[in-house]
């Protein structure tokens, strides 16, 4: 039940982040010292700019989603949130054949010139901590 809450709830997030974020008029902005970069790219491609196609992207991900759920007892809120995101992109994917990726962390090293989206950083640290924890029994 808490791997299916933390889903939805992440989905709701970034379905409404992204509803706010979309719009013509808002311009690139920075925050905490320009540390943090709104700004707006359509992606049609893979995370970390990797030299995949859309549909191998979006085949891939469609196989993945279910084993994610077969190893939720590992770390249900993890699992919760690779899912919430998974799905996330990948309806995003089904629906405009592109992800919307906002936010870029410029001044960190090496990963400062991707763009990511909420959907990104959920399946990053749900992953993590699917790899990491395991749940007591």
């Amino acid at each position: 039940m808490l791997t299916l809450f933390t889903a939805a709830a992440v989905l709701a997030a970034c379905a409404g982040l992204r509803w706010f974020l979309n719009r013509p008029e808002r311009k690139d902005a920075f925050f905490w010292g320009r540390r943090i970069r709104l700004t707006a790219l359509w992606n049609d491609g893979a995370a970390f700019s990797l030299p995949l196609k859309r549909k191998l992207v979006t085949a891939l991900s469609i196989l993945i989603l279910p084993l994610v759920w077969v190893f939720r007892r590992r770390s249900p809120i993890g699992a919760g949130l690779a899912l919430g995101g998974g799905l996330s992109n990948l309806w995003e994917r089904l629906r405009r054949g592109a992800v919307y990726d906002y936010v870029q962390f410029p001044k960190l090293p090496k990963i400062g010139r991707y763009v990511w989206n909420l959907a990104d950083l959920a399946i990053l640290i749900g992953g993590l901590l699917l790899a990491l924890l395991e749940r007591k029994k």
